[in-house]
């Protein structure tokens, strides 16, 4: 693969700690929720760093996919990501859950799922949790 881009964070002191960017560009305070075990309260959580990388990237690769078949994409259209975490059924660790809900205003309802599962395809994200995450998708 010819990498592009690339960028570097480093977490410190876990999932209630910090995390930042190596160029300074972002840097958060790390809380775990109360409903796993912290202290919840102001900052945030991979989960929701997750959500909003996932749902940015795949808006990404809709819009790629639209200008490749020559669509308009609304400057409204968005995608919402909801990330969840739990204890895997096998016992073994913890898993993901993800839902996408892909909201493309003035896309026909064929057309806009036709373009959700080509950028399903295309997507990052999409593509590297292909085998472990079932991620499911629907329209707005």
């Amino acid at each position: 693969m010819n990498v592009l881009y690339q960028t570097a964070a480093t977490a410190t002191g876990g999932r209630t700690g910090q995390a930042a960017t190596h160029d300074g560009a972002l840097s958060v305070a790390l809380v775990t929720p109360k409903e796993l075990g912290g202290p919840g309260g102001d900052g945030n959580n991979p989960e929701q760093l997750f959500a909003a990388g996932y749902s940015a990237c795949f808006l990404g690769a809709l819009k790629f996919v639209a200008g490749q078949r020559k669509i308009a994409v609304s400057a409204d259209a968005s995608v919402t990501a909801a990330v969840g975490i739990g204890k895997r059924d096998d016992g073994q660790g913890f898993g993901l859950d993800v839902a996408l809900t892909i909201n493309l205003p003035g896309v026909d309802a064929a057309t806009a799922t036709e373009l959700m599962h080509a950028a399903h395809v295309v997507c990052p994200y999409s593509h590297a949790t292909r085998n472990g995450l079932d991620v499911r998708l629907a329209l707005a």
